[in-house]
């Protein structure tokens, strides 16, 4: 039997909400190695149930299907996007309850991907079925597409592809955690990987090799010296750019003399640079140390989330904000995510006016215990549908 998503108030059914992010959270679906086919089998099947048509997109990867459901065919049509992967859980042993076993303690839910992102894709499904009979009926004249979408947490195509596959629209909502607030910017965010080699030798005989571990050295620190640079630029909404050393690996044991040093490094940058400038800062550090030094520096950029800004003024930015303030409370002001999102597909790929926007906290992503607050995503839930109800009839 289906759950009404509605309760007797006719507003959204905690009862129905709860269990839809209590039955995503339990479909294990890491990224890597992109385990989201149990997932979209059960979001298809969940609007199938609900007589709502679906297809099922068998690209950029075969074996890892996509789904998008569609209500209506009218203007404006309204992209609602929700990520089916989650990063891996990690460490059992620092959950207090399993993270593929979803439970309820102090109002909140907890599981990996309840506040990244299976909460935003459980109101995007919840919403879309509650809208179902009135744009049926002709009562709303525009239309919902909602995208269940493979591969965000490792920068993968899955948004692009379904964007670039004609499921676009006038409007882009990518449900995220933002604590439900409206957020019209995104940082870009560009991995890099250097390496510096040297010569192994036996170390009881360290003048027969090159140090790798010593030559990188000067590399170091001009990562370093270039993060406190880039620290000093700053925007408005996302705040400052970053350049961090995350990883250093060397020696494969401790007798010998390392003959390879790897460095990678995480780049945060702000919408109005792109990756490509980033770049060309990268290859002249590189070279300036390669100058200074007779090191042989490699690089190469390993993953890529675009930055991305939308009008902070425009038509669905403003009907966020006014409905998040009145039913939520939360500040109306402009708003921007120190993270990526697939919010710059929409941005950047398919020229649309998107945002930000869904229930939880940020912070919670990828953390152990993650949780989502069960009130804020009832709440998330009725600010969507207001705010859909309002942008399907302009």
């Amino acid at each position: 039997m289906v759950t009404p998503e509605r309760s007797e108030d006719g507003g959204p059914s905690r009862t129905a909400l709860q269990d839809l992010i209590s039955d995503l959270v339990s479909i294990e679906s890491e990224n890597p190695p992109g385990n989201e086919r149990a997932c979209a089998r059960y979001v298809e099947a969940w609007f199938d149930d609900r007589d709502v048509r679906t297809e099922v997109v068998r690209e950029p990867y075969p074996d890892r299907p996509q789904i998008v459901a569609q209500i209506g065919d009218g203007r404006p049509r309204v992209v609602l996007n929700g990520h089916m992967d989650v990063v891996p859980a990690g460490d059992r042993e620092q959950w207090d309850s399993p993270p593929y076993d979803p439970q309820v303690r102090d109002g909140n839910l907890y599981g990996r991907g309840a506040a990244d992102m299976k909460t935003g894709l459980a109101i995007a499904m919840v919403t879309a079925a509650r809208l179902k009979a009135d744009i049926d009926a002709g009562d709303l004249p525009g239309s919902i597409v909602v995208q269940a979408a493979i591969g965000e947490e490792a920068a993968e195509p899955g948004t692009k592809t379904l964007l670039d596959r004609g499921y676009d629209g006038d409007y882009g909502i990518v449900l995220e955690p933002t604590g439900l607030r409206t957020a019209t910017s995104v940082k870009g965010c560009a991995y890099y990987e250097f390496e510096v080699g040297g010569e192994s030798a036996h170390a009881g005989q360290p003048g027969d090799g090159e140090n790798a571990l010593v030559r990188v050295l000067p590399l170091l620190e001009r990562l370093r010296d270039y993060g406190r640079t880039v620290s000093q630029r700053t925007d408005d909404l996302v705040g400052p750019e970053h350049a961090t050393l995350t990883m250093l690996d060397a020696g494969t044991k401790e007798n010998v003399v390392p003959g390879r040093a790897t460095i990678a490094l995480d780049r945060r940058f702000g919408p109005e640079q792109a990756v490509e400038d980033v770049d060309d800062e990268i290859d002249d550090l590189v070279s300036a140390v390669e100058a200074d030094t007779a090191s042989d520096v490699t690089w190469r950029r390993t993953r890529t989330y675009d930055s991305a800004s939308a009008p902070s003024d425009g038509r669905l930015a403003e009907v966020f904000r006014e409905r998040s303030s009145d039913v939520a409370d939360v500040p109306p002001d402009e708003y921007g995510l120190t993270i990526a999102t697939d919010m710059r597909n929409f941005v950047d790929d398919a020229d649309m006016e998107a945002i930000t926007w869904g229930p939880g906290a940020i912070a919670q992503a990828h953390s152990d215990n993650e949780h989502v607050v069960l009130d804020e995503a009832v709440t998330g839930a009725t600010v969507l549908e207001q705010s859909l109800r309002e942008l399907l009839r302009t």
